[in-house]
């Protein structure tokens, strides 16, 4: 008896064949086995009891009055209902020119007469479940598109939350520029015209006032700087990365020189990215290597080594180092592992240099140093080559 995972448990089969006698000894097999069957006598009959019972099978002679079953196959693939329904031919005609001609009109098997019964189960259950599994893949294959459709829809709309976020930040930091300029300007002003009038008290509240007007345009500053790595940032373009080390010692010339720093630099490769993001990333890692250093002089190196896909740059140093347990809090917004009276800074500027590196499909993050202080290394993808002739063609 069949059971409910067998094909024949909910199976219809439509057979067609103009001899009763032939009708007869095959849907006995068919019932045997647990099937449904459904018969007709000739093609365009065949076709109106397709449409109307929807069969699982079709089981179907070559051989008939009327139509023959070659062109009551192809009206039947005519109907969108009936096409995806696999047929058999079944017929005394053997010559693989008939079995071709059947196949080209849409079957997917032809059993000769006289009809074993065994073999002509073993295809009907065969080519069943190999239906059955084709149903299932579209299924899964329509829900998967509607999930990629849904996840598009979503990913679109947190890219424009995003692009937004960026925008009204950068519009916000931008408008509270000039009222914080001009807090800081007054209160100098005020400290220079009226010092005799004030007391050490007075000059020491103004000192503060001023400190922190500074420190917000500090902090403002960064978070323009931040907000416009998604929004302003370059198409990426070949960049020498030794161009770029040479521009960053420059911009920290009177900072290495009062730190007393050494800086050491090793063979660096041509990258792609957006050069003027690549100088801000790679000064506030030689900043914050300088500006963390302990009592000696610090002593930077800058190295690369290929990887099969990228390029992995390291910036070591030799200064107070990370704990490993905050390598990962470091790089987030506003995370300060030190003071502000000890080390000064508005806890965005690794935040920033994480987000330039992901921009350029990298990876950036710290290790304890051999000997003492961090290294910090990010990956830069190598571009995909561009294709040859022999591509081309």
């Amino acid at each position: 008896m069949p059971t409910a995972t067998d094909p024949s448990s909910d199976a219809t089969i439509l057979v067609v064949d103009d001899l009763p006698a032939n009708l007869e000894l095959v849907a006995s097999s068919l019932e045997q086995r647990g099937y449904r069957v459904v018969v007709a006598q000739a093609g365009d009959e065949a076709v109106e009891r397709a449409l109307l019972v929807r069969p699982s099978l079709i089981l179907l002679d070559v051989m008939m009055p009327g139509i023959d079953g070659f062109e009551t196959c192809r009206r039947m693939k005519a109907h969108d209902e009936l096409r995806d329904i696999p047929v058999v031919f079944m017929s005394a005609r053997a010559e693989i020119g008939d079995k071709l001609s059947g196949f080209s009109t849409g079957a997917v098997d032809y059993v000769t007469k006289p009809v074993d019964s065994a073999e002509l189960l073993a295809r009907v259950e065969t080519h069943l479940a190999m239906a059955t599994l084709r149903r299932q893949l579209a299924m899964q294959n329509q829900q998967l598109q509607r999930e990629v459709a849904q996840r598009e829809a979503v990913q679109a709309a947190l890219q424009r939350s995003n692009a937004e976020l960026e925008q009204l930040a950068y519009a916000a930091s931008h408008d509270m520029q000039e009222p914080l300029r001009m807090i800081a300007s007054y209160l100098q002003l005020v400290e220079r015209r009226y010092s005799e009038h004030l007391d050490d008290d007075g000059r020491e509240f103004i000192g503060y006032a001023v400190d922190g007007a500074k420190r917000m345009q500090a902090l403002i500053n960064d978070m323009l700087a931040y907000s416009r790595v998604g929004t302003k940032g370059r198409a990426p373009a070949p960049v020498e990365a030794a161009e770029v080390v040479r521009i960053v010692r420059g911009h920290l010339r009177l900072a290495i020189e009062e730190a007393g720093a050494e800086i050491t630099v090793g063979a660096l490769p041509r990258v792609h990215g957006d050069a003027a993001q690549l100088v801000q990333l790679l000064q506030n890692l030689v900043s914050n290597a300088i500006k963390f250093r302990g009592s000696a002089p610090p002593r930077i190196t800058i190295a690369c080594r290929s990887e099969p896909d990228a390029w992995c740059f390291s910036v070591q140093d030799n200064g107070i180092g990370i704990a490993p347990e905050f390598a990962e809090r470091i790089f987030v917004m506003f995370q300060r592992l030190h003071p502000r009276s000890a080390y000064p800074g508005t806890g965005i500027g690794l935040a920033l240099c994480k987000r330039i590196v992901e921009r350029h499909g990298g990876r950036l993050w710290v290790e304890p140093a051999e000997g003492g202080g961090a290294v910090f290394k990010f990956t830069l993808p190598r571009p995909a080559p561009a294709p040859g002739p022999a591509d081309a063609r």
